[in-house]
């Protein structure tokens, strides 16, 4: 647990609290973390993957690798200051999306993983799905998963280590309670669902 990541996910207005959200799942919530508010403060974002960095100091790790777009930013500033802490230095790659939905090398960048001990970083952990993706595509890739960090993770109960098949570090929890569209309160009292973060545009043109 890192309340600091939480303390720079409120200063860049990430996490929003009372509103009506509809999530990626479909699901309904009063809380949501915006996580695409993070990446255009680079001082922010640096500062989140100096304290992934801290978290796993004392592995051995060659590269780090992230699942794109977000993903992107972060392997990029994680393996910048694990190259400042270890002293040599770390690579930066990411996956991208398959058309079925899994994550994949390419542009090369299999080679920077081929034989190396890698660490996988996202940014936030739902289901842990995407994060599990890469770690099989690292995996296939014939590297070795040494770690998996993720800013804030919002499933404690599903999404572990176990689960994941690496050593798991979330820097913080943030569990929110979601709900079906026929049990949500939020609904039953009418509020207003948010269009401006999530996916609650999308729901609201379905109804249409």
């Amino acid at each position: 647990m890192n309340n600091e990541v939480l303390q720079i996910l409120k200063k860049v207005e990430a996490i929003i609290t009372d509103s009506h959200f509809v999530l990626t799942s479909g699901k309904h919530a009063a809380a949501y973390i915006n996580k695409d508010a993070l990446y255009p403060h680079t001082k922010e974002t640096s500062a989140v993957c100096r304290l992934f960095a801290e978290a796993v100091k004392d592995l051995e790790i060659d590269t780090v690798v992230g699942p794109a777009l977000g993903g992107i930013i972060l392997s990029q500033w994680t393996a910048h200051h694990l190259s400042k802490v270890k002293g040599k230095e770390v690579f930066g790659v990411y996956t991208e999306k398959t058309e079925g939905g899994g994550q994949i090398f390419t542009r090369g960048y299999d080679k920077f993983v081929a034989g190396k001990k890698v660490l996988v970083v996202e940014d936030l952990t739902s289901t842990g799905g995407s994060a599990k993706k890469v770690v099989d595509a690292v995996k296939a890739a014939g590297g070795q998963v040494v770690g998996v960090c993720v800013m804030v993770n919002r499933n404690l109960k599903e999404v572990t280590a176990e689960f994941l098949g690496a050593p798991f570090f979330p820097l913080a929890e943030f569990e929110v309670q979601s709900y079906d569209e026929v049990d949500c309160p939020l609904c039953k009292s009418n509020v207003l669902i948010n269009t401006s973060v999530g996916h609650g545009k999308e729901y609201l043109e379905s109804k249409v």
